[in-house]
């Protein structure tokens, strides 16, 4: 079974975006798409990095761990809220940790706004930041507007048929990169 891992990016005490992550978590394992490891930033409490994990003399177990689940997965669905246009520092700070792990590693990006746009600033920052350091963001997005109105806390969408649509073809798109990469490795 494909391993795919859910890296809920907010940190934010009372956040919302990890509703869509609860929301994946239970659509691939309902749907028997792939073994699931749910990554919660929250959980971490990382301090800022001042290195890649690779120079680090003395990296953490809690590193270390982080590091070992994105290199076993075969694709990640990133989580994220937009702040300000942005993404959460908490993200930058992870994926700056990090260099072979995330390379041609396959990637898909569901961002979530309070708002109308849901998230869409933010794509583009965040796109780039990844092709820097070479993982394969698949083009298909899962962008969540209103999400107190979408997803209620336990990751469940007020309309199931049409997010599970969206979420098929989104999680699709994820599934064949993640083939495509299996077949030149």
């Amino acid at each position: 079974m494909k391993k795919i891992a859910i890296l809920s990016a907010s940190v934010r005490n009372g956040r919302n975006s990890h509703r869509v992550a609860l929301y994946f978590k239970n659509y691939l394992q309902t749907h028997q798409l792939a073994e699931v490891n749910l990554i919660d930033l929250h959980e971490y409490n990382f301090p800022i990095f001042e290195e890649r994990l690779r120079f680090i003399s003395d990296p953490s177990e809690a590193m270390l761990r982080f590091a070992s689940q994105i290199t076993e997965a075969e694709g990640i669905i990133i989580v994220t809220p937009e702040y300000n246009g942005g993404y959460p520092a908490s993200l930058k700070n992870v994926i700056d940790l990090l260099y072979a792990e995330w390379k041609r590693k396959p990637l898909a990006i569901a961002t979530v706004s309070a708002g109308a746009f849901a998230g869409s600033q933010v794509i583009t920052s965040l796109q780039f930041s990844l092709w820097k350091i070479g993982a394969l963001v698949v083009p298909a997005m899962f962008p969540v507007p209103t999400i107190d109105k979408t997803f209620n806390e336990h990751g469940e969408p007020a309309d199931k048929e049409g997010t599970d649509k969206r979420a098929n073809a989104f999680v699709g798109e994820l599934i064949y990169w993640m083939d495509a990469k299996a077949k030149v490795d």
